[in-house]
């Protein structure tokens, strides 16, 4: 008897994906609730799991279809059995634990056995998101890897170890050259000078990336105006006390948290810049739930720290670091990144002077930090060098108007300058 495998519910507003990878091929044995498939979202990696155990069956769709939610993309047959199950020692020999055909950069990797394993039992293994792109990345053989996690499961440290070994171990000896073709046959060498183009696919998520910020640009009246603002208070008091922070919370003070809080406190004064635009109508909100943009190996993503106005320095410096860290392995969440009221983009970790950055739909501003630079200002009469950035508020000029945009980044630069007032609630 077949069952067969469905497209989960991926979230609100998400009626589709894509199929990025097989995790799992005809033949295979599956147990209950292990990956057999990986999706591409509009906005995450998911995983889609057995319902069953079985031996994987029909595949119905290939990579790179997109399916619906609810729709079957497989079966699993039932019984016990399957290309990753081994019968006892007794009725055959081991298996060899390289596969026949090595995966090669870019194809689908199963890991079958764990190398050095032929006396216990198998197992048959799959690589996580995280672990399948440095895998990719490196150009490794999983099956040559000795996994040190549950099961026997790759971790990340066991791959990353295996690329190091190999970039130490001394290269092979080059290869003798390639005889020359025959004379009919002359080689063909490179014009100077030579153009060559590669077309590849654009991932769901880029597509979605570039499909809501050309809907912002072409709904939204949007305009952009700025500031600059002195970061030497800020500096200092980052200077005074990351060590005594770092040892009490166990995280480093960063800038972010200094912005979030002063954007915290600009918001009470100008609720416009955390509201929306719904039909006819305008939500306000007492709570901020700050979008921060974290650039992704497939592109930028925005996970929210909820609440922010309840948060301490140290709470919200946490949770930015785990957001960096799911995003660089890909593992965050749907829920990570749904909802928001205002988004902070922080060009300048990439050396951005100044940008006008683009709202992220249904908010009504966004703003953009950028590098910190030494520049000539007057201070009481003389000029002095000091650690300036420019600060840019993007916003939707149907709710916010120009003075609400100025009076925002005003306050802004009056508690990042004097961070006193983010404790004094000034």
């Amino acid at each position: 008897m077949a069952t067969e495998v469905k497209v989960p519910t991926l979230g609100e507003s998400i009626t589709e994906a894509t199929l990025g990878q097989w995790l799992k091929n005809p033949g295979d044995a599956v147990k209950a609730d292990e990956p057999i498939a990986s999706l591409e979202t509009d906005k995450v990696a998911v995983e889609i799991p057995s319902p069953v155990d079985g031996v994987m069956g029909e595949q119905l769709v290939k990579v790179g279809d997109t399916v619906a939610v609810g729709a079957a993309i497989a079966r699993i047959e039932s019984g016990a059995g399957g290309s990753a199950q081994r019968q006892p020692a007794a009725a055959q020999p081991a298996p060899v634990s390289t596969p026949v055909n090595p995966p090669g950069p870019g194809e689908n990797i199963e890991i079958s056995d764990d190398e050095g394993q032929g006396d216990e039992e198998g197992t048959n293994l799959t690589l996580s998101p995280a672990v399948r792109r440095i895998v990719l990345e490196h150009h490794l053989d999983p099956s040559k890897i000795r996994g040190t996690g549950k099961d026997g499961r790759l971790t990340k440290d066991d791959v990353l170890a295996a690329a190091k070994a190999r970039e130490e171990a001394p290269p092979p000896p080059a290869a003798p050259p390639p005889p020359p073709p025959p004379p009919s046959q002359p080689a063909r060498a490179s014009a100077p000078g030579e153009r060559r183009e590669e077309r590849v696919r654009m991932t769901r998520l880029r597509q979605t990336v570039a499909r809501r910020l050309k809907e912002a640009q072409n709904t939204a009246a949007m305009l952009t105006t700025f500031n600059d603002v002195d970061m030497s208070a800020v500096i200092e008091a980052r200077n005074r006390y990351k060590d005594l922070f770092d040892k009490k919370h166990g995280i480093r003070l960063g800038f972010m948290s200094f912005f979030i809080k002063a954007a915290v406190l600009a918001a009470r004064d100008v609720p416009s810049v955390n509201a929306s635009l719904e039909g006819e109508e305008i939500v306000y909100r007492d709570y901020v739930d700050v979008s921060v943009a974290v650039s992704a190996p497939n592109g930028l993503v925005v996970p929210v720290i909820r609440d922010a106005q309840a948060l301490s320095f140290a709470e919200i410096e946490q949770r930015i670091a785990d957001f960096g860290r799911r995003a660089k392995d890909g593992t965050l969440t749907l829920q990570d990144m749904q909802g928001g009221t205002f988004t902070i983009s922080n060009g300048g970790v990439f050396g951005s002077l100044l940008s006008t950055p683009i709202i992220n739909p249904p908010q009504s501003a966004v703003l953009g930090m950028h590098r910190i630079e030494e520049r000539p200002v007057v201070k009481d009469g003389q000029i002095v060098a000091r650690p300036m950035m420019y600060l840019a508020l993007s916003y939707d000029h149907r709710l916010i108007d120009g003075r609400e945009a100025v009076t925002f980044l005003v306050r802004m630069k009056e508690a990042i300058e004097d961070p006193t007032r983010l404790l004094i609630d000034l």
